[in-house]
């Protein structure tokens, strides 16, 4: 289970994805400054990747960012997968990495839709977020994320095979359910 240190990062992650979400072909530029809106932690079995899906907001739109944290530049990184580095005060310099593209974090999300990994709560150390929800799927996977993310309507259901639903605080303030990750097999 992965250790959440409470302690100082410069830049902060909201800093860092400020300045990479613009680049990004599914971001809408112009809906003001992002707040921290949700998400939750996945543990890397080696110990080695820090996994967080953030959800951040801006006035109109809440945006699913899957990060890798790295104590080293990811080899063979694709281009445009680093967010940026900062300094933690514990661990040192960390790579900041868009979990999309990172193979540590895509094997986590097939776990997760095939439930396998155990979702962990965001900012508590060994804490099951009980709020996510998966309908596992049965055999090889194919995780899409969703990065605008859409509230699902109410009552909202049970997921669907291969789907991983959480909550997350909607621009207007209200905390809504959405699909963050789904078997793009399906």
């Amino acid at each position: 289970m992965a250790t959440i240190h409470r302690t100082t990062m410069e830049p902060g992650k909201l800093e860092l994805l400020a300045a990479w979400l613009p680049g990004q072909e599914w971001f809408r530029p112009g809906g003001g400054e992002l707040v921290r809106a949700g998400g939750f932690r996945l543990d890397d079995p080696a110990g080695e990747v820090g996994i967080e899906l953030m959800v951040v907001a801006d006035g109109r739109d809440a945006y699913l960012v899957p990060m890798a944290y790295r104590g080293a530049p990811l080899a063979d990184a694709p281009e445009g997968a680093l967010i940026g580095t900062a300094e933690h005060g514990v661990l040192g310099t960390r790579w900041f990495y868009d979990g999309a593209q990172d193979p540590v974090v895509r094997a986590e999300l097939a776990r997760l839709l095939r439930g396998e990994a155990v979702p962990q709560r965001q900012s508590e150390s060994d804490a099951v977020d009980e709020d996510v929800a998966v309908s596992p799927a049965s055999g090889p996977v194919e995780p899409v994320l969703r990065r605008v993310l859409a509230p699902l309507g109410e009552p909202a259901g049970d997921p669907a095979p291969g789907e991983a639903v959480a909550a997350y605080t909607a621009p207007d303030g209200s905390v809504r359910r959405a699909v963050f990750v789904a078997d793009g097999r399906v």
